[in-house]
């Protein structure tokens, strides 16, 4: 008969009442019914579809690992052997066993959130260190040979080596790319607004949302003239095969990540260069940017949507060249540095020293230089 104070109170004897109402003893209930029945649900209510589609993946291998053992029976001792399989037994990449981790610890924090169990028996182990992973990227001398292996003659070619090229010059993310439509360009004036993302599912259920990964996502590029020329010869070209919506389309549909991870690594292997994904082309525009145009930190997190200068450090701050060589020899001729001829200041006591010799010291300092 009381009103709860908060919505997280609601929550927890909503969630009782439920389990009431299910008939289902919550000491003996398994990690595999609750992730199914509990977790992933609220999960997939408090992200984005994408988000869900590629975590759900992460979590459910907790799930397949501890099956149908209890919750409450899951110990710090369990959880340690969890850990050990993901970086041995298990085959994965460091990176990926930290982030499989994570979700698990995620999991079992909901479990003492709606008072499953008491406590989260995983945070007394270690965390998965997520590795130093080294992101591939191409090269303006790699991207060119990339360019060079594509022919703009086949409508569908003219497509790849426009949106590889828009990419490598623009740096945008990729679901960022496919979203946009020609009302987002301004071919006069050579500017590109970043203002959406794709939610892709297949060529006829997909969905431009209004917003980007982050609000500093939501910005205005400007076009360098060699691509823009390259933009209006596409649209015109898009024109004479009905395409006049999406502007990376062959059909006016949007394309996806899996669709430029095929082009990438099919033209990787004709030119000879190492294979990126769609992130690597993100960081090739990166690298360009800074190794090749020579940009200061707060032009590139600019274009690239980032949330601060620091979020750019962070990735790219072995990108940006070492000048100290090159300050150091600016120094040199930069200022005047000729002394006074004469002092202008009359000093007191110790501090009255002129000349070289050991009289002129203080006594202190001459006991010092006598003993030494």
């Amino acid at each position: 008969g009381h009103p709860f104070t908060s919505a997280r109170a609601a929550s927890i004897e909503a969630n009782r009442i439920k389990q009431l109402y299910l008939n289902v003893d919550l000491n003996d209930i398994s990690y595999t019914y609750f992730m199914k029945e509990r977790f992933m649900p609220k999960y997939k209510g408090d992200v984005e579809s994408s988000t869900y589609d590629t975590h759900s993946r992460m979590f459910l291998k907790a799930v397949d690992f501890f099956g149908d053992e209890k919750l409450k029976d899951i110990s710090i001792a369990e959880c340690e052997r969890f850990r050990t399989w993901l970086l041995t037994d298990a085959g994965y990449s460091q990176s990926y066993a930290s982030l499989v981790y994570t979700s698990f610890r995620q999991s079992l924090d909901y479990a003492v959130e709606i008072n499953l169990i008491t406590t989260n028996p995983s945070l007394r182990t270690k965390a998965v260190p997520k590795g130093k992973a080294v992101e591939k990227y191409w090269t303006k001398e790699e991207f060119e040979k990339v360019l060079a292996c594509i022919n703009t003659d086949s409508f569908y070619e003219n497509l790849i080596y426009v949106t590889l090229l828009f990419y490598y010059r623009i740096g945008c993310r990729v679901s960022e790319g496919f979203a946009l439509k020609w009302s987002d360009i301004d071919l006069v004036n050579g500017r590109v607004r970043i203002f959406h993302n794709l939610r892709y599912r297949n060529k006829l259920d997909y969905e431009v949302k209004p917003y980007t990964k982050t609000d500093a996502g939501k910005r205005t590029v400007t076009i360098d003239d060699e691509l823009l020329r390259v933009l209006k010869d596409w649209k015109k070209r898009q024109k004479e095969h009905g395409v006049t919506d999406f502007v990376l389309s062959y059909d006016d549909c949007p394309n996806n990540k899996s669709t430029l991870s095929r082009w990438l690594k099919r033209y990787a292997e004709l030119a000879g260069v190492p294979g990126i994904d769609g992130r690597g082309l993100r960081h090739s525009n990166a690298s360009f940017l800074i190794a090749e145009m020579g940009a200061d930190v707060l032009t590139v997190a600019h274009r690239l949507g980032h949330k601060s200068p620091m979020v750019t450090l962070q990735y790219y701050a072995h990108m940006f060249p070492d000048n100290d060589l090159e300050i150091a020899s600016r120094m040199e001729g930069s200022m005047k540095i000729t002394p006074a001829k004469k002092s202008l200041v009359e000093f007191n006591g110790n501090q009255n020293i002129s000349g070289d010799a050991i009289s002129s010291m203080p006594k202190v300092c001459q006991n010092k230089k006598k003993a030494g």
